[in-house]
């Protein structure tokens, strides 16, 4: 059954939302009655993460530029023009899902991660601009637009989310989700690696800042997602009648994984100070990561960071007030509560 598109307005229902979509809800936002109190906790940490680009003062990283290798040069604008087809899409979409929303606490939360995307892609053309000429500037973006590697890998998440805007529906929802969770939690990590390892060896430090404050909301809003998907899941269980939706999670997380392996060979090679093969097990690790985030067992034997300088740059137990008010096991979706455990990130 299709969505409907949820109205403006509607007195005659309550406030607090019956349920996440095909619910009931008047359209008055009440942070102090709301269907899962916790979502308030993620809603002020998101408002606790807010910055601007103009904060950080690029005239370091404008002397640097010309001191790195042509490789790191390359790798700097094709890693820049992946991340901005990424935040580009993010805010797009984010503003078609939020039409089909009945809780307008989850509407004031992707709200805040759709300015925030906004702020990202805006930081690209900030660091560009701080460092390259205008064609060069112009360069990157095209890069996104124009080169096969960096674009297929992105039609992972982008087929998904048009399968939704094409047959809006609980399952196709519930599908979109679980893209912007890959693109959110899995897909900007071999970029943010990049610029860490830039970092770590003294090199673009303040363009290694502004990619630490993105990495902070990106991973926020991944762990906002996993609880969105988790919730959803529990107040429509036919969706992973069983545990087919489990088993679709796993695959398309399988191939998100394999085309960042893919990704990460294609733009990271020969970088001074980056293992490939160690950046195939840190992504592997990610994955599972992302789907512990979901409620679902490991996939991969990566069970350990495996490449343990990135904690200094990038914290990915990062503490957002309470961590997991969900004690599902994989395929069970307990109902959320105040008092349910946490696990970690």
């Amino acid at each position: 059954m299709l969505l409907t598109k949820v109205k403006l307005l509607e007195p005659s229902n309550p406030n607090k939302a019956t349920s996440i979509i095909n619910g009931k809800a008047s359209g008055i936002l009440n942070w102090n009655d709301i269907k899962y109190s916790h979502f308030y906790d993620i809603y002020k940490t998101l408002l606790g993460n807010f910055w601007t680009p103009f904060e950080i003062n690029m005239s370091d990283d404008i002397k640097q530029w010309n001191m790195l290798s042509e490789r790191e040069r390359d790798a700097f604008l094709h890693i820049i023009g992946l991340l901005s087809i990424l935040d580009s899409v993010q805010p797009n979409f984010i503003g078609i899902m939020k039409e089909y929303i009945t809780d307008p606490s989850v509407k004031a939360i992707f709200s805040i991660i759709e300015q925030q995307e906004v702020v990202h892609n805006q930081s690209y053309s900030y660091v560009l601009a701080s460092i390259e000429k205008l064609s060069e500037q112009n360069r990157a973006f095209e890069i996104a637009r124009t080169t096969p590697q960096v674009y297929e890998r992105n039609k992972h998440v982008i087929n998904v989310y048009e399968a939704f805007r094409q047959q809006p529906t609980v399952h196709t929802f519930c599908q979109a989700l679980v893209a912007s969770l890959v693109l959110e939690g899995i897909n900007f990590y071999s970029g943010f690696a990049f610029f860490y390892n830039l970092a770590r060896n003294q090199k673009m430090l303040k363009t290694s800042t502004m990619i630490s404050y993105i990495n902070k909301d990106e991973l926020c809003h991944s762990y906002f997602i996993s609880q969105l998907v988790r919730a959803v899941l529990w107040e429509n269980p036919e969706v992973d009648v069983h545990g087919a939706f489990s088993e679709w999670i796993y695959e398309y997380i399988d191939q998100a994984i394999q085309y960042e392996i893919e990704w990460s060979r294609f733009v990271l090679r020969e970088i001074d100070g980056i293992d490939v093969n160690e950046m195939t097990k840190y992504i592997q690790y990610l994955g599972n990561k992302r789907l512990r985030m979901l409620g679902l067992e490991d996939r991969y034997e990566a069970t350990e960071n495996s490449m343990p300088w990135i904690r200094v740059f990038s914290d990915e137990n990062i503490n957002l007030g309470k961590t997991d008010f969900f004690e599902a096991r994989p395929r069970s979706y307990a109902k959320t509560t105040d008092i349910n455990g946490f696990d970690e990130l």
